[in-house]
């Protein structure tokens, strides 16, 4: 196939079976390190507080409002879905109460990636009256990005249709909240592309462009020798945007080949002759109604930054019992 492939460069580069857990995966709550969910909850309440982030802070800081009350006796409240919602987020009840008084307890009545229904209640937490006020809108603003995520996700997965391609998440994600947003792309039925810069190479336009060499061919190539030398310990992704760069990506020996922004009508010729020789993935221009297409080509994954970076917040409110 020159057209994709460049005759010259095509090789047979069998895909790995055995790299399957290593290309994908789902984030888990019990890989979340504790101290880190707790410094994202003592954030949220130092700026709610204390005017965190401020160059100049307050003279007078604490809630200026819950101050006023002359009851401190104990409470309760529930977490109430007002719309449909996916589960997700609940683990973080516990950090972010514990940042505003240990004497504030939480219970889930959901669990993690169930459907709930409008009314539906989600968790029931208790503690000092003044303590929950002031809790009460970090620990929604958590409890809603992560459901929405979830949700958004879903709502994708479930655009895709019958297929065996697996939806992956993408590094667009909000700074700070990465972990969080990407456990929320799992418990949605997403699958985790890679965490971070540190856990895969991968070969983009830019990396290409910034190289040396006479052609984009000779780039992929001595890159990605350059990659395997350097790390063998980490599977080699390379992005390609043109159909004759797919051969020398192929004859270098990357393990997936990202296939970017392709019109469909490419994609129809390229994904048959990826599949099987390296992993294929397809991304750009990944949307809800583009998906049952795309997953009907059956690439092995289909990337989406939008699972993140454009998920509505879901409709969680707090109702005072």
């Amino acid at each position: 196939m020159p057209a994709v492939g460049g005759g010259r460069y095509c090789a047979d580069v069998p895909r790995d079976p055995g790299h399957t857990d290593r290309l994908v995966r789902r984030l888990r709550w019990e890989e979340l390190d504790p101290a880190w969910l707790a410094r994202l909850a003592e954030l949220a309440r130092e700026e709610d507080l204390d005017g965190g982030g401020l160059l100049s802070r307050p003279v007078r800081t604490g809630d200026a409002t819950a101050g006023l009350l002359a009851s401190d006796g104990r409470a309760s409240a529930r977490l109430v879905a007002r719309s449909p919602v996916t589960v997700a987020g609940l683990g973080m009840i516990a950090p972010v109460l514990a940042a505003y008084g240990r004497s504030c307890v939480g219970r889930a009545s959901l669990a993690e990636g169930a459907q709930a229904g409008r009314g539906d209640v989600l968790a029931v937490i208790e503690g000092p009256a003044a303590d929950l006020l002031r809790a009460e809108r970090p620990l929604l603003n958590f409890v809603q990005r992560l459901c929405g995520v979830a949700t958004w996700t879903r709502r994708h997965v479930d655009a895709m249709g019958r297929t065996p391609s697996l939806l992956l998440d993408t590094r667009k994600t909000t700074p700070g909240f990465r972990m969080l947003e990407k456990y929320a792309v799992g418990v949605g039925g997403g699958h985790n592309h890679r965490l971070g810069l540190f856990d895969r190479i991968m070969v983009k336009d830019n990396h290409l462009a910034a190289a040396e060499g006479a052609d984009s061919g000779a780039r992929i190539m001595e890159l990605v020798r350059r990659a395997r030398a350097a790390r063998p310990d980490l599977l080699i992704e390379v992005e390609v945007d043109r159909p004759d760069q797919i051969g020398p990506a192929l004859a270098s020996g990357a393990e997936v080949i990202l296939l970017d922004n392709f019109p469909l009508a490419t994609l129809r010729e390229t994904v048959p002759f990826v599949r099987g020789r390296a992993w294929c993935e397809v991304s750009g221009g990944v949307s809800l109604a583009t998906l049952p297409e795309l997953g009907a080509l059956g690439p092995d994954f289909i990337s989406c930054g939008a699972l993140t970076h454009a998920a509505p917040w879901a409709d969680v409110g707090l109702d005072w019992d």
